[in-house]
């Protein structure tokens, strides 16, 4: 029989490079590793490009007629390992008390340690489905939406979700994400005539204007927070002339700016109001929604895996909704969702590794909020 440990089971999918879009051998791993455990699994190849084609898989082990229905979920693929790592990035390397590779944290570990749970819940516990992606740390058009449209397909409603990014700050267990701000990118641009700089009248220099434009939006205070959200923010964070000559007025200027939002505002309400600003500068504005902001009020899901969390660490979680954006985002759609793993220090860093102990401390974590779910 193989190894079933968190620790195995982590090092067969760190082995399988996986960089976004995962394809292939990484849900070849999975599939192995759920099929025995009596899981129904369905691979499927989902969307086109730009922005595709990607991998997906939804495993479920039914329980009972009317049991409980509980999923973890996650995703597969990995950012690329960049250079100067000590060993290969896909070839998984104990050094003294860690277990370093690409994904160890974010987050093929946890995924690991969700399988090996499986050995203390008994499939007459309840219904658990596995939600996996390809494409978490990509475009995001044609994972976990995807997966989605497979589910409701299939009529798979759990009643839970837990999400497996690797939340703990400073050690296992401090931290889990019981929401996510919104989030919006926003192409500008201000459209110009190119001229001669030593004849001013006969173009019109789009450069002033988008400067303008981009001092009225950083100065804008969106909020003050929330009770569970921090204030929102809007960064600017590409500016592009691309003037190569010093003495041609340009024909065009355009910059980028993203906005982290709480509950306070949509997606939509966020880009109306860069728009009308934008114009008013004689520009234009391009939005693109990633996501909106969602919060899974505390109460009887944070307390199960609160309670989880004390039994096997002792420590109390605090519940946050800081960070970036996660494939929760789409989840919290479907049913209460909450993001809890492992320790996100190294994560999309040089190096990244996990500790060993962690691994099979989160398996138990995971066990418990399980089959408290379930009952």
């Amino acid at each position: 029989m193989s190894d079933a440990s968190p620790l195995a089971l982590a090092q067969r999918l760190i082995a399988c490079p996986s960089v976004t879009p995962a394809m292939g051998s990484v849900f070849d791993e999975m599939e192995s590793m759920l099929t025995p455990l009596g899981f129904e699994v369905l691979r499927t190849v989902d969307g086109a490009a730009p922005d595709g084609p990607v991998e997906n898989l939804l495993a479920t082990r039914k329980g009972p007629q009317g049991s409980r229905h509980f999923a973890f979920a996650g995703h597969l693929d990995v950012v690329p390992p960049g250079e100067g790592w000590a060993s290969d990035a896909f070839e998984p390397e104990i050094r003294g008390d860690l277990l370093y590779g690409r994904g160890a944290v974010d987050m093929k570990g946890s995924i690991a340690c969700m399988v090996a749970a499986l050995a203390d819940i008994p499939a007459e516990a309840g219904t658990i489905t596995f939600i996996i992606t390809g494409d978490e740390e990509g475009p995001a058009r044609h994972g976990t939406l995807a997966l989605m449209d497979h589910m409701a397909v299939r009529g798979i409603v759990p009643d839970l979700c837990l999400v497996g990014e690797p939340t703990s700050v400073n050690r296992l267990g401090d931290m889990m994400k019981i929401g996510r701000r919104g989030s919006v990118n926003i192409f500008l641009g201000v459209d110009g005539v190119q001229g001669h700089v030593a004849y001013p009248h006969l173009a019109d220099n789009p450069a002033p204007k988008l400067v303008a434009m981009l001092a009225e939006l950083d100065a804008l205070v969106l909020d003050e927070g929330t009770d569970w959200f921090q204030p929102s923010n809007l960064e600017i964070t590409e500016i592009m002339i691309g003037n190569p000559a010093h003495n041609v007025i340009p024909a065009k200027a355009e910059a980028r700016i993203s906005i982290r939002f709480n509950d306070l505002h949509s997606g939509a309400s966020l880009s109306e109001k860069v728009v009308k600003i934008a114009e008013s500068h004689g520009g234009w504005a391009r939005p693109v929604i990633s996501g909106e902001p969602f919060l899974t009020e505390p109460g009887e899901f944070s307390d199960m895996l609160a309670d989880a969390i004390r039994a096997e660490t002792g420590v109390e979680p605090e519940l946050s909704t800081s960070g970036g954006t996660s494939d929760a985002r789409f989840l919290k759609n479907v049913c209460p969702v909450i993001e809890f793993g492992l320790n996100n220090a190294t994560m999309h860093k040089r190096d990244e590794a996990v500790a060993v102990a962690d691994l099979d401390v989160l398996t138990r974590i995971y066990a418990r909020v399980a089959k408290a779910a379930l009952a």
